[in-house]
């Protein structure tokens, strides 16, 4: 364990088990953290990303430097970071303060030229993503948002919105999902008992309708009404 603390050099296995290590610690962290550090980077995403990186790269490039000094400030921040989502989803206040409130950009079809200050952007990048959206004219937004999360949503005019079918009375069957059962060649156990079918049958329907063997099949789905789709590796 002499890689962990600091020396006056280390060896070549040394440094990389100072990588490994350090990589596992902060896949451990990013996963107490959660999945949502990674797919929002809000603010306190973004201050925990930078620290993260001062605190782990030091002892990655530097000898003299433990790593268990950097690993328990990391360990201290995580729990911080937890603590912090924890008040933000108690109190209204701490949660406006840190993630604010979507405003307007676009208002009746109107551009609301100072909160485009207040978002940080200019004019080009309000329409760029308007533009983004497949809306060729401003005035055919009812309503554009700065989310907190720096993305704009977008909403258009009732006439310029394309026709549903609840628009025009037609009746329409229930969503159904298909399941994936087996791919690249592993059959998935767990769905088949969630839809109440077993190995044995899943086998029997697809050597009579596709006679081909389970490693053959790339992908297989089934619907809510047993229909069985099977793609094969071409």
């Amino acid at each position: 364990m002499e890689f962990f603390h600091g020396q006056e050099s280390l060896t070549t296995l040394q440094w990389v088990l100072r990588a490994v290590v350090t990589y596992l610690f902060l896949l451990l962290s990013a996963k107490i953290m959660g999945q949502r550090s990674i797919s929002q980077l809000r603010l306190i995403d973004f201050v925990m990303a930078l620290i993260i990186g001062n605190i782990m790269a030091h002892p990655l490039s530097d000898e003299h430097l433990g790593l268990k000094g950097s690993m328990i400030s990391m360990s201290a921040l995580i729990i911080l970071y937890l603590c912090t989502i924890l008040l933000i989803l108690k109190f209204q206040g701490i949660r406006n303060l840190l993630h604010g409130q979507a405003f307007p950009l676009i208002k009746d079809s109107q551009i609301i030229y100072k909160n485009l200050a207040k978002a940080r952007i200019s004019l080009d990048v309000l329409l760029s993503e308007i533009r983004k959206q497949k809306v060729s004219e401003v005035h055919h937004v009812s309503l554009a948002l700065w989310e907190p999360d720096g993305t704009i949503s977008i909403f258009l005019n009732p006439q310029q919105q394309t026709i549903t079918k609840a628009d025009m009375k037609i009746q329409t069957k229930p969503f159904s999902f298909p399941r994936t059962v087996i791919k690249e060649g592993k059959l998935n156990i767990y769905v088949l008992h969630e839809i109440g079918k077993d190995e044995e049958w899943l086998k029997e329907r697809i050597k009579s309708s596709y006679n081909v063997e389970l490693h053959h099949i790339l992908l297989a789905t089934i619907d809510q009404k047993n229909n069985l789709k099977v793609f094969l590796y071409s």
